[in-house]
C-alpha cells in the first residue's frame, strides 16, 4: 500500500464531500471515519481491506476492525473506492476519484497491471450505441499469467 500524492486543498474538498454523502444518508461523520477515508484515499495503487487494518492499528488511530470494515463499505458506496477483484479469498480494491483504467490478473502470482486503452473504450462506445444502451460504468479483467510467473513455470 503506497501513499497517493494529494494537494490539501483536494483531500479537504474530497472529506467535505464524504462529510456531506454521509450526513445525507442519515449517518454520523466521526474522526475515525474521517482518518479512515483519508488513509484510503492517500492509498496509490491496490489494497486488501486486512493491509488497510493494519496500517490504521500501526497509526495509533482509534478504530476497531469493524469500524473499519463498516467505513470501507460506506467509502465504497458513494463511489469514493471501488472493487477490484476478488483474488484467493480477497477482495482487493482501489481508489477510484482517478483515471479510469482495466487490469490484467495473474492466476498465479496475483499481480496486477493496470492498463488503459483507448482502442476498447471506443469499442465499448461503440458497443453501446449499437444496442441503445447507456453505460454507468465498466471495468474490464483478463486473468493470464504474468511473464514473471510464466518464466518460472516455462510455458
Amino acid at each position: 500500500m503506497k501513499k497517493q500524492k494529494i494537494s490539501r486543498k483536494e483531500m479537504k474538498n474530497l472529506v467535505e464531500q464524504f462529510k456531506n454523502h454521509i450526513r445525507l444518508k442519515g449517518l454520523k461523520f466521526t474522526p475515525q471515519r474521517e482518518k479512515i477515508f483519508k488513509e484510503i484515499i492517500r492509498t496509490k495503487g491496490h489494497f486488501e481491506i486486512e493491509e488497510l487494518v493494519q496500517k490504521i492499528k500501526k497509526k495509533n488511530i482509534p478504530a476497531s476492525r469493524a469500524t473499519v470494515y463498516r467505513t470501507l463499505n460506506i467509502i465504497k458506496d458513494l463511489g469514493f473506492i471501488e472493487e477490484v477483484i476478488k483474488f484467493k479469498n480477497k477482495t482487493i480494491y482501489e481508489v477510484s476519484i482517478h483515471h479510469h483504467h482495466d487490469h490484467l490478473i495473474c492466476t498465479n502470482c496475483g499481480k496486477i497491471i493496470e492498463f488503459h486503452e483507448e482502442e476498447i473504450e471506443k469499442l465499448q462506445d461503440k458497443i453501446c450505441e449499437m444496442y441503445d444502451f447507456l453505460p454507468k460504468f465498466h471495468r474490464l479483467e483478463i486473468f493470464g499469467l504474468c511473464s514473471e510467473c510464466r518464466k518460472k513455470l516455462k510455458v
